[in-house]
């Protein structure tokens, strides 16, 4: 099959192409797996004033790297906000699942949200609602990504569906989400629920089909609707049996997604896949595992995405999930300053000095494919 962002490739080096192939990479999904309706609707969201951003964070990351200095020009072309760390399920690698924050945990405020996107929307191109927590569990959830949405931002998020019920499921269709992705991580319950702890597979299941229903009836082509299987030890003998139901149920694509492994060293939980096609890890000769990818003192996550909890405090990636590396709070500062901030250039100049040197960076997927 001819994808599109394979004619891309063809000039790796454009910063058109790259940051295409970036953008998308990032934010939940892997080149391979977009697909061509969810990538006519992501390019509808630029803008001249986002390419333009867009080519200074990529400029000034490309000249980063070539005198090993950390410059930053630009605004975030992605930003993830999380609306809530509370979660009804009990997931092993999960902080929200277990539990075990050292964190302040709460429901992301709304007014500070808005306040926010008034910000940067102009240059934001893409907006997760997704950190830790399952989002429908915020009573505002849909009203900010309707705002969101109205300012023409691309928007996301990431489900477990228990709370997908016919309402919520056409009012999501009606807010403007541009993707959904639903966690199915097995094709019966005792599967599913080796991972998903506490979770009902066909709650998560009616939730996917009361989207597919919404869809149709509204005649809306988003969300692009999305089942994510995280392959595991449990259940990648199931990888031939969830593709066949999630064309019976009538989504739009599946992506298998590899884990992170917090302990990998040791896997306690066994859940790194025998099948290393779909492990971030590789065995070694006595037993233990390492990441798979080279450990590169750059990263262009650093450079145009972060991460901003519900109470505001802004961190580097996706990978601090306990908020270790505080770069700055939007409760005292705008969004420009921490962006720029001392905080954020001693981040950037430690990790192009060694990135083994940052907990978080030591177990990352940069330069790793996620998706299979």
């Amino acid at each position: 099959m001819l994808y599109p962002w394979r004619l891309l490739s063809v000039f790796p080096s454009y910063p058109f192409s790259y940051l295409l192939r970036s953008t998308a990479e990032i934010n939940l999904v892997g080149m391979s797996q977009i697909k061509i309706p969810d990538l006519l609707n992501l390019l509808s969201k630029f803008t001249a004033v986002r390419i333009i951003n867009a080519l200074k964070v990529w400029g000034s990351y490309r000249l980063s790297r070539i005198i090993n200095r950390p410059i930053q020009c630009g605004l975030p072309i992605s930003v993830a906000f999380e609306p809530t760390t509370h979660c009804n399920l009990r997931c092993p690698e999960c902080p929200s699942g277990l539990r075990s924050f050292t964190r302040p945990t709460g429901m992301l405020e709304k007014s500070f949200f808005e306040n926010t996107i008034d910000e940067i929307h102009r240059e934001l191109l893409y907006l997760t609602f997704y950190f830790q927590g399952e989002p429908y569990l915020h009573p505002d959830f849909l009203a900010m990504v309707r705002y969101a949405a109205q300012k023409n931002i691309y928007t996301a998020t990431s489900t477990n569906a228990h709370y997908l019920t016919e309402e919520n499921a056409k009012a999501t269709v009606e807010s403007g989400l541009d993707r959904l992705i639903i966690s199915i991580d097995g094709t019966t319950q005792e599967v599913y629920e080796q991972y998903r702890v506490g979770g009902s597979l066909e709650k998560a299941l009616n939730g996917a089909r009361n989207i597919v229903k919404w869809k149709r009836i509204l005649k809306s082509k988003t969300p692009f609707l999305v089942f994510q299987f995280l392959v595991v030890r449990p259940n990648e003998h199931q990888i031939d049996e969830v593709k066949a139901l999630a064309k019976q149920i009538g989504v739009d694509t599946i992506w298998f997604k590899t884990a992170q492994i917090k302990d990998y060293k040791n896997d306690p939980h066994q859940l790194i896949p025998l099948n290393e096609q779909y492990s971030r890890y590789q065995k070694n000769s006595d037993g233990s595992n390492t990441p798979k990818n080279k450990m590169y003192n750059h990263c262009w996550k650093l450079w145009h995405a972060n991460v901003i909890t519900w109470n505001g405090i802004v961190v580097p990636c996706c990978f601090d999930k306990d908020a270790q590396h505080q770069l700055g709070n939007l409760q005292n500062a705008s969004f420009k300053e921490i962006w720029q901030n001392k905080h954020y250039k001693a981040f950037r100049s430690t990790l192009m000095q060694g990135r083994k040197n940052i907990e978080i960076c030591s177990n990352c997927s940069e330069g790793l494919s996620v998706w299979k």
